[in-house]
């Protein structure tokens, strides 16, 4: 049967009604269409060894990118500390040493690396200005301050390991950085496994020397978060990168400006800010393969020392750790 050329018309123009809807997903721009629901509060970490963390803290880019969103900074006295808020759910984003991400995610906590903030020079073996230790060697038998889990012990372990010792030759004093500074200047302690800016502050203000420093053995700082936040927000990420892009830029630009934001917000000497930026390189933010080896490189002393459970095959999880794919779609070539 023939239908009336009424019922054609109508029938094509449900046809269309029902159609517009994926022909407009279609056409609208991809952001749109997969446009995700942003978090209802955004957590994130300032450091003192993160100097960009502080510039974006200061200009409130975070704050203007998630106009209406709560933004709840916490500060992280270490790399520990940070991993310890993320890990918990008081963060959503940590400031930290690469090699304590790498700790953390080989001992179970399901964390990525986005983003490279820095390559610092942040830690050496300090010792006090009239001490009578001149060598790696000298350390046996002595107390060494450091904050286990962060950069400086791990560096600690490797520095030994150079001069043939391991931790059992040692007497390890897990101490916050703030609290090793203090103890190596009372003599409480033999040495300290120091951390900028309290390393830079104890050389100028106490004199302390370093007894040993190693720049390959200094971990980047690096911004992470668990994989259940990268999974289910991933344009916030970007837009989160895109601030903490800014504020690398600002720092690059304006190194003035940056040591006395450093000193007021640390509380420190503006010349202590200076030594301490004075070891810190902005030149690049995006995970690659020279971050990859690095990590890989303190592998094995993870390993030997039992700082890893067993079975755990640390290349893996330096491999799985780094995900530059966020970094990526923001960092301009």
């Amino acid at each position: 049967m023939r239908m009336s050329s009424q019922k054609v018309r109508s029938l094509s123009s449900s046809l269309l009604r029902r159609l517009a809807l994926p022909l407009a997903l279609l056409v609208m721009p991809w952001s749109a269409a997969q446009a995700e629901e942003a978090p209802a509060a955004l957590r994130l970490d300032y450091a003192y060894y993160s100097p960009t963390s502080l510039v974006l803290r200061h200009f409130g880019w975070v704050e203007k990118a998630f106009a209406g969103t709560p933004v709840t900074w916490v500060l992280s006295q270490g790399s520990n500390r940070s991993l310890e808020y993320l890990n918990g759910g008081s963060t959503d984003f940590a400031s930290t040493a690469g090699l304590a991400a790498v700790l953390s995610r080989a001992n179970g906590s399901p964390i990525k690396t986005l983003y490279i903030a820095s390559r610092p020079e942040w830690t050496a073996l300090a010792v006090a200005k009239d001490s009578p230790l001149h060598s790696l060697a000298d350390l046996k038998g002595k107390k060494i301050a450091a904050t286990k889990g962060t950069d400086p012990y791990l560096f600690t372990l490797r520095a030994l390991k150079q001069a043939g010792l391991s931790k059992n030759d040692v007497e390890l004093v897990h101490l916050q950085h703030p609290d090793g500074r203090v103890a190596l200047e009372r003599g409480d302690v033999d040495a300290w496994a120091g951390l900028d800016p309290h390393l830079a502050a104890s050389q100028l203000q106490a004199g302390s020397r370093l007894l040993y420093r190693n720049l390959a053995f200094n971990s980047y700082g690096v911004v992470s978060t668990t994989e259940a936040f990268a999974s289910r927000y991933p344009q916030t990420i970007e837009k989160v990168l895109r601030a903490y892009e800014q504020a690398r830029g600002w720092a690059r630009e304006h190194p003035q400006a940056l040591a006395e934001l450093l000193a007021k917000e640390s509380g420190l000497p503006l010349e202590v800010a200076r030594l301490q930026l004075e070891r810190t390189d902005f030149g690049t933010a995006l995970p690659g393969a020279e971050h990859i080896a690095a990590l890989k490189a303190a592998a094995p002393i993870l390993v030997s020392e039992g700082l890893v459970r067993r079975g755990v095959k640390v290349e893996e999880v330096v491999d799985s750790l780094i995900e530059p794919r966020f970094a990526k779609a923001v960092i301009q070539p």
